[in-house]
């Protein structure tokens, strides 16, 4: 079952030539996967918030505690 919203682009790409409607397709293309990258990592950010949210308190206390040591990028 086609959306109202699907059937106006249809029709929008329809009235163009089939060069521009290509173009038109490749640029959807490339924005539906960056939206669907996008709400791929909303939901890996909501299944580990609280474990991040952890490990940035433990590095706060080892800080305050000077147990932390500034990186040194020459190790990596």
């Amino acid at each position: 079952m086609e959306s109202a919203s699907i059937i106006t682009v249809a029709k929008m790409l329809e009235a163009l030539p089939e060069p521009m409607q290509n173009q038109v397709v490749d640029h959807l293309r490339e924005y539906i996967a960056e939206m669907q990258d996008d709400a791929q990592w909303d939901i890996s950010f909501k299944e580990t918030h609280q474990q991040l949210a952890t490990f940035a308190r433990k590095a706060k206390q080892e800080i305050k505690s000077g147990k932390a040591k500034p990186m040194d990028y020459s190790k990596l």
